[in-house]
């Protein structure tokens, strides 16, 4: 299936869970911060940046978490594989063309992009940007999807 985006979001849902989908829209160099080392990763404008909440949750943070890393370029965290505070994590992003998701991985323990932290009822649903679109392949049955208006908030100084 293929959604236009250019400034949306698309959110896929299970019964508990849910996938929050933005493309971008800008060119950057994403920072991958690891206990070990840093690197680096180009951004181009059509890659995707995908929230997965696998507990659930507000759809409201997951958006401020994509605005967080396209926006702002805020560096994602990878954790060690026995970290305590990996099981913690509410909410995992992955910025890459394409993403697959999985339920058979840990959450923020591996550096690689292409591949994201899914719930159960969400695994194996491949993402792939292009030319302002989303194409998602072998969505589950169940899954609803949905766009969303652009997530937009201002901060109020007094």
């Amino acid at each position: 299936m293929k959604w236009s985006l250019k400034d949306d979001l698309l959110i896929l849902e299970g019964n508990n869970s849910f996938l929050l989908t933005g493309r971008a829209e800008n060119s950057f160099l994403l920072y991958i911060e690891t206990f070990q080392d840093e690197t680096s990763q180009s951004v181009q404008e059509d890659d995707l940046v995908v929230v997965s909440c696998p507990e659930g949750g507000g759809i409201e943070p997951a958006a401020m978490l994509l605005e967080l890393v396209r926006r702002y370029h805020t560096p994602l965290v990878v954790l060690p594989k026995n970290h305590p505070g990996s099981s913690r994590l509410k909410m995992v992003v992955a910025v890459s063309r394409e993403i697959l998701t999985s339920c058979s991985i840990r959450r923020r323990t591996h550096p690689e992009q292409h591949l994201l932290c899914s719930s159960e009822e969400l695994t194996g649903i491949h993402l792939k940007g292009e030319a302002g679109n989303v194409i998602a392949d072998n969505i589950p049955k169940g899954v609803s999807i949905r766009s969303l208006p652009p997530f937009h908030w201002q901060l109020h100084y007094k």
